[in-house]
């Protein structure tokens, strides 16, 4: 039942365990399953299958894994499941750039076949036919919703893809002799910020063109900021703001005339497909990610798949292998003269791979251009109610659209009344509600970042609004009530100061015991 039929605030209270880890419920000598030894006829024909490995190959003792039976792993993990929200349980649409969107069930059941989950990927290629046949018809597909003329999936996140365009930027440019001479890269304040730490690592001297008055990279900043020295633009569009640069094929074009390569960081293209391509904006290189855009979950962090696609001129460039097709068999190719190696160790996740398939396979080409249509829509439904709540507000582009997501600010609700943020964040946990501020850059004072995605309805989007309406309603009535929250969800205040200080936290079970000597 709603506590407020009139608000739509869902009454809500989250299972609460206090849950040890894992390594504290050890019982020595508890098994979840006893494996049989074996066979006298087995051992006599093929060995014990341990004494025949090599020695430096086998360990000295045994790992210091938890003791448990089955019954305690299960409800152990399901404890911990039920202290978590995401876009199966609410409406979660405060993940802001990381489009949260729903994944269709029958996806998730083909991802998780034996078919699937068992393909290893040093096995024969004639053996992994099927796993090849899909990775290359994405390629395929990709290349129409972009323009691009090649595609790999072997980069593990939008990260790892655009170091990859980075890379390949320098190799292309090493070619050409022009390595020493071209050691900078061009990026706005608002693209991901993964654009500017992929240039880094890789050397180069990142120049970071920074917004106008109406939230748009400036043009004529980046004529200034393009030399002889420029190796390249790493830019995302829309930006994080939602704001699309109408410039865009403006900006290629000024840094192509300086003899720089354009890659275009798409992470998030969920309100352009079918409306607008890399290509037709001059990009030499894009990338996608699938855990994004193509609905393979997101999966906190991963498992992650950054599909990269070049140009005609570029396909010699990209890591090995790609996948080919002869008219005959299915093939992995290493035969790339200017290849910039691997940039993980095999190829992809192929599960992250067949979701994103199985989902532009289902849609296809109208109803990929439907899905980025709804998004918009929805988004900016969310982006007309919000300007309506006191309190918040949605710096730049004022009284223009937004794309896919907005970055909205709470600073009047701050200064009116204290509440933050964060105060704001945990008091919507209460409801149910998850509410993500911002990652770097933090230009806008306070903020949150909101995107709907296709997958949330008119109701849902309103029920959202509601809450935000409920706690802000509360922040000027009784701001301590805020600012103590959460009461009825496991979230808790963060001392960060804890994250701050290495002696006070261990990343491993081990470096924890170390740390504490104890046994």
């Amino acid at each position: 039942m709603r506590t407020d039929k009139k608000t739509k605030v869902r009454n809500f209270h989250q299972a609460k365990w206090d849950e040890p880890i894992i390594f504290e419920l050890n019982t020595e000598g508890e098994r979840g399953i006893v494996i049989p030894g074996v066979e006298k006829e087995i051992e006599d024909t093929v060995g014990d299958g341990i004494s025949k490995l090599p020695e430096n190959m086998t360990r000295k003792k045994t790992p210091s894994l938890p003791e448990i039976s089955q019954m305690r792993v299960l409800k152990h993990f399901i404890r911990l499941s039920q202290q978590c929200l995401g876009a199966d349980l609410n409406v979660d649409l405060g993940q802001g750039t990381c489009t949260m969107k729903y994944s269709p069930k029958i996806n998730e059941f083909l991802a998780r076949s034996p078919k699937v989950t068992e393909v290893h990927p040093l096995q024969d290629e004639n053996t992994a036919q099927g796993a090849l046949e899909i990775m290359y018809k994405l390629d395929v597909f990709l290349q129409e919703i972009s323009g691009m003329k090649k595609f790999t999936m072997q980069p593990g996140g939008g990260s790892s893809a655009i170091l990859a365009m980075a890379s390949i930027i320098h190799a292309y440019h090493d070619s050409r002799g022009e390595t020493d001479k071209r050691d900078e890269i061009i990026t706005t304040i608002f693209s991901h910020p993964s654009d500017a730490a992929a240039a880094a690592v890789k050397g180069y001297k990142v120049i970071t063109i920074y917004q106008n008055e109406d939230g748009l990279p400036d043009v004529e900043a980046l004529k200034k900021a393009v030399s002889e020295r420029t190796a390249g633009l790493l830019i995302t569009n829309p930006e994080d703001t939602g704001i699309f640069n109408p410039k865009i094929d403006e900006f290629v074009n000024v840094v192509h005339e300086a003899g720089g390569l354009c890659g275009y960081d798409q992470a998030n293209a969920n309100g352009i497909l079918g409306i607008t391509r890399a290509s037709e904006a001059g990009f030499d290189l894009c990338f996608f990610n699938l855990h994004k855009t193509f609905s393979s979950p997101h999966g906190c962090g991963g498992p992650a798949t950054g599909a990269l696609g070049v140009t005609e001129k570029l396909i010699s460039y990209l890591p090995v292998p790609t996948v080919e097709f002869d008219g005959d068999r299915y093939f992995l190719n290493y035969n790339l003269p200017n290849t910039i190696g691997k940039v993980r160790a095999f190829y992809g996740v192929f599960p992250a791979v067949l979701r994103a398939y199985l989902w532009i396979m289902s849609l296809g080409a109208e109803g990929l251009k439907e899905a980025a249509n709804v998004a918009v829509l929805n988004n900016n439904y969310i982006l007309e109610k919000i300007k309506k709540i006191k309190g918040a507000s949605a710096p730049y582009a004022r009284g223009r659209h937004r794309i896919e997501q907005v970055r909205y600010s709470w600073e009047t609700l701050t200064k009116e009344t204290g509440v933050t943020t964060e105060d704001v964040t945990c008091r919507m946990a209460d409801f149910g509600f998850h509410l993500w501020s911002s990652h770097h850059p933090f230009i806008v004072p306070e903020p949150f970042t909101i995107e709907p995605t296709e997958s949330y309805s008119k109701d849902e989007i309103d029920e959202y609004i509601a809450g935000l309406e409920k706690v802000v309603a509360e922040a000027y009535e009784n701001p301590d009530k805020v600012k103590n929250a959460p009461y009825n969800s496991v979230v808790h205040k963060i001392d960060h100061s804890t994250l701050d200080d290495p002696q006070r936290w261990a990343i491993t079970w081990r470096a924890y015991l170390k740390k504490h000597k104890k046994k």
